[in-house]
């Protein structure tokens, strides 16, 4: 199993393509840049569905299921929204196959064309606001709040792994209130949601923030956006939460009575986080001999090897193993105790720490002798010799421990990346040489910005809420600001 890696300091995006395909994460498949995601790597995306459709139901949200494909007049109801997404569509314009005429190949019915273009889903705003002007007539109907999962569409020319692929899977909420101070709460609330997940269940650490004018999604008034910092002090945008005014409400005549009998336009919100947070966990924790995974993500948190010589000596250990195993689970601990006889204990340490798996036990006859067992923990690669009747205990806590210890790694790397420059010297050296986040003043303008991007490849990453207000000068043009904003090279 023992995978050798191309090491991150030669070259991480390699890294990252062979740590993504021999881990058993995903894999690309025949459609150019689509993916297929394999047991392993679903099972830590179905952890990641499940706390976060917790955490949605939690806060009222409730979930459903709209169509993959749009008609395409839907979208040129709302103009900036269809300016956005123009570039990326699919786009069905038949609907039926047929042999060719010499009965070698199938070929497209040129009779079955569509009278109108169907669009398949790159986001569900359009259908989900036509749907909408069906379900509001009052305020007695409000707040909708909607979430669904779903697959989408865009069409990348440059594709990676979880990263940026041509068909992803992801969830988007879409809510519809009776007043703009509802709708900014419940956007507001959803990035903090997301904030919530990264860090305490991806061990992730991440700056909540607002996106520039120009880089705010495609029809939104604010989008506000976490942002984290991947090992190779590059960016990562893990998740975006848009306040949409009345612009979706107004392009599909979504109109509410409220309690005096006026007609007013509804408000809404939509946000969203997709498989791209699989790229980011792995990046955030992995290295160099594989996949590290926080324990509250990791398909199983703890793995067991027997080491025996015999039936008999398996059936010993196996019968101590499957104890510790259930005294385990009956604390919410997920457990896989290995006793393949196809694969030496070797092989199986190995895959195991390629794969991440927190928390590895190894017990043989020796140790049943001794009353010891091995824990072998991934984030550090140590080992310690515990008691039996301490060890239940001793794996608990330490899977906190180890939960903690990748989020204080990560959020250390990305403390000591965050750099406050005041020139543009200094700015591009840093962004050549050091990487990481840039705190810089910017004057507030597209122009500057663009500008910036265009001789640096460095983008605003978000406006942090948290900001200081400073005077200060921007670092382009010299004109005023009055505070620092966030670049970085990103994904």
């Amino acid at each position: 199993m023992a995978k050798k890696l191309t090491l991150r300091e030669e070259d991480y995006s390699q890294w990252y393509n062979e740590l993504v395909q021999s881990a058993d994460l995903a894999e690309n498949s025949g459609v150019r840049g689509c993916m297929v995601i394999k047991p392993y790597g679903f099972a830590i995306w179905e952890k990641m569905q499940a706390e976060l459709d917790r955490m949605f139901k939690e806060t009222g949200h409730e979930n459903a299921y709209f169509p993959l494909f749009i008609p395409k007049s839907y979208f040129s109801k709302e103009a900036s929204h269809v300016d956005g997404f123009a570039k990326e569509c699919a786009v069905v314009t038949h609907y039926r196959l047929k042999n060719s005429e010499d009965g070698k190949e199938i070929v497209v019915d040129p009779s079955a064309k569509l009278e109108e273009e169907l669009i398949v889903r790159p986001t569900s705003e359009t259908i989900i606001w036509d749907t909408y002007r069906k379900w509001i007539q009052s305020y007695r109907d409000l707040p909708i709040l909607v979430n669904q999962w779903a697959n989408v569409v865009r069409w990348e020319m440059r594709t990676r792994l979880f990263l940026r692929t041509t068909e992803f899977l992801w969830q988007e909420g879409h809510t519809a209130h009776a007043t703009k101070q509802e709708a900014i709460d419940e956007t507001k609330q959803m990035v903090n949601i997301y904030a919530k997940f990264a860090e305490d269940f991806m061990a992730m650490p991440v700056v909540i923030g607002t996106k520039t004018e120009s880089e705010r999604f495609a029809g939104a008034l604010e989008t506000y956006c976490i942002e984290s910092l991947m090992q190779d002090g590059k960016a990562l945008q893990a998740g975006t939460s848009h306040f949409l005014g009345q612009n979706f409400a107004k392009a599909f005549d979504v109109k509410f009575a409220t309690k005096e009998g006026k007609q007013e336009y509804v408000w809404a919100t939509s946000w969203g986080v997709s498989t791209r947070l699989m790229g980011a966990l792995i990046m955030t924790h992995s290295d160099d001999a594989g996949l590290v995974l926080p324990p509250k993500l990791a398909p199983y948190q703890v793995v067991i090897v027997p080491i025996y010589k015999g039936e008999e000596q398996l059936n010993a250990v196996s019968e101590t193993a499957l104890k510790v195993k259930k005294e385990l689970e009956s604390l919410g601990v997920s457990v896989k105790f290995d006793n393949r006889d196809n694969q030496r204990p070797g092989w199986k340490f190995a895959q195991y720490e390629f794969q991440g798996v927190p928390i590895r036990l190894a017990l043989g006859n020796r140790d049943l002798e001794s009353g010891n067992i091995e824990v072998a923990r991934r984030d550090e690669k140590t080992k310690e010799v515990i008691s039996f009747d301490g060890v239940v205990d001793y794996v608990d806590n330490l899977l906190i421990e180890i939960q903690s210890n990748l989020f204080n790694k990560a959020k250390t790397y990305r403390d000591d990346r965050i750099t406050a420059v005041d020139s543009y010297e200094e700015f591009k050296s840093v962004i050549n040489d050091k990487g990481g986040f840039i705190s810089a003043h910017w004057d507030g303008t597209t122009e500057t910005e663009l500008r910036i991007k265009e001789e640096t490849a460095a983008t605003i990453r978000c406006i942090p809420l948290n900001n200081v207000l400073e005077g200060g000068k921007c670092i382009l043009t010299g004109k005023p600001s009055i505070q620092r904003v966030l670049f970085a090279k990103a994904y």
